[in-house]
């Protein structure tokens, strides 16, 4: 498993172990399974996937909902068909809910009706993350330090299924299905200037002429459009937001989910990771230390 906040260059390092083994990449990435959101889910260029293959991308069109646990139940195919291959199984991502469901004890999320939530979301869109985290205090605490999306789950969960989220997954959680070995990701402090520089080369690439065509073609209430900077750039493209104002705006959104990723990685993870930075001089030896220890362990497990 290669995490690690967003971008960090984690896919640059599964490419780079792609040229010493054969491997298929498994994507963990909540955004990226959406059809036609391809530029600003910066997914992998149509050159990486035909030389490395890539499981995960394009699974879903942009109105449909993808939870984690169909995300969990397609990876573990997905794994089983690289293993009959012959290939290593690299999970590459940053969507820790995704990882959970793959690799720690999941439980299913109790039925909720949707117009229900529909109208419980549109009443929560409008409070702060400040006054979220007061609600999940009351209503979950053990939930209340995560970020936005966790905390919205929270109460979703809490107000419409008469439970609490973190006591689900304690008493309803369903052994995980999948081990793992972890290598996260993290350039520190250069993170934010790696951010930017891809923005720039995502906003150059065409992502503004990528979001003027979805808008022909995607209704507005699509999940897809949740994906990091896109409805901002639906201002940009409809003219109510200049493309400086934009492009910091994103940026700005982006080292904040970057952020939260960093949280969660440092308080859901097992202790046994290996870290490495991918701007460091010998980042290249720690990646091929733990690629060493994954051989071995898997030879220990046969």
């Amino acid at each position: 498993m290669i995490c690690g906040p967003t971008g960090a260059g984690k896919s640059a390092i599964a490419m780079w172990l792609s040229t010493r083994a054969a491997c298929t990449v498994v994507v963990a990435d909540s955004r990226q399974v959406y059809r036609q959101f391809d530029v600003g889910t910066a997914k992998p260029s149509p050159a990486e996937q035909r030389r490395v293959p890539h499981r995960g991308l394009d699974v879903v069109d942009a109105t449909d909902r993808y939870s984690a646990a169909a995300w969990a139940h397609d990876a573990d195919r997905w794994i089983t068909d690289a293993e009959a291959l012959g290939h290593t199984p690299v999970v590459v991502g940053g969507t820790g809910l995704y990882l959970r469901a793959l690799f720690e004890p999941f439980f299913e999320e109790p039925p909720i009706d949707p117009n229900r939530r529909r109208e419980l979301q549109r009443v929560l869109a409008a409070l702060p993350s400040a006054e979220l985290a007061r609600w999940v205090r009351v209503l979950d605490p053990e939930r209340s330090p995560l970020g936005r999306s966790q905390l919205l789950r929270a109460i979703e969960i809490a107000l419409l299924s008469g439970h609490r989220l973190s006591s689900l997954h304690r008493e309803r959680a369903r052994p995980a299905r999948r081990a793992a070995r972890y290598l996260v990701v993290d350039p520190g402090p250069a993170l934010g200037g790696l951010i930017l520089d891809r923005l720039d080369t995502m906003l150059a690439g065409g992502w503004v002429e990528e979001v003027r065509m979805l808008m022909r073609e995607i209704p507005e209430d699509a999940p897809a459009w949740k994906s990091t900077g896109y409805r901002t750039l639906r201002q940009l493209a409809q003219g109510a937001l200049p493309a400086a104002a934009a492009r910091d705006a994103i940026w700005i959104e982006t080292r904040q989910y970057a952020k939260r990723q960093r949280t969660w990685f440092r308080h859901q993870l097992p202790p046994d990771v290996m870290h490495v930075d991918p701007l460091a001089p010998d980042a290249h030896a720690i990646v091929e230390r733990w690629w060493a220890s994954v051989a071995g362990a898997e030879a220990r497990s046969r």
